[in-house]
């Protein structure tokens, strides 16, 4: 990510169900997969009672493109039958960042 130029984050908040059979796999396919999608720029994720995780991406098209991808319609349909109780999803432009490192 950058701090010149905006881009999107879609922040997806989920509280799992007592189901985790096949989860962690599951995740990371789509992680691999969202990795290889044109306008792609980053993950980050924390998991406890509620998970959250955020993928960055250069535009609302790409984001689109991957809402609609096959496998990932696959993943969200067995989420939603399996791992989830609720997730939210929040699509937002972020116009500036900064950060601090020791």
């Amino acid at each position: 990510m950058n701090n010149q130029k905006s881009y999107y984050a879609v922040i997806f908040t989920s509280m799992q169900t007592e189901t985790v059979e096949g989860y962690s796999e599951m995740a990371d396919q789509m992680e691999a997969l969202a990795k290889k999608q044109d306008g792609f720029l980053g993950i980050e994720s924390a998991r406890s009672s509620v998970a959250i995780t955020v993928s960055y991406w250069e535009n609302l098209d790409v984001i689109k493109k991957w809402k609609a991808n096959t496998e990932h319609l696959f993943a969200q349909q067995k989420g939603r039958e399996l791992w989830y109780n609720w997730y939210k999803v929040r699509i937002c432009k972020v116009e500036r960042e900064y950060d601090f490192e020791k």
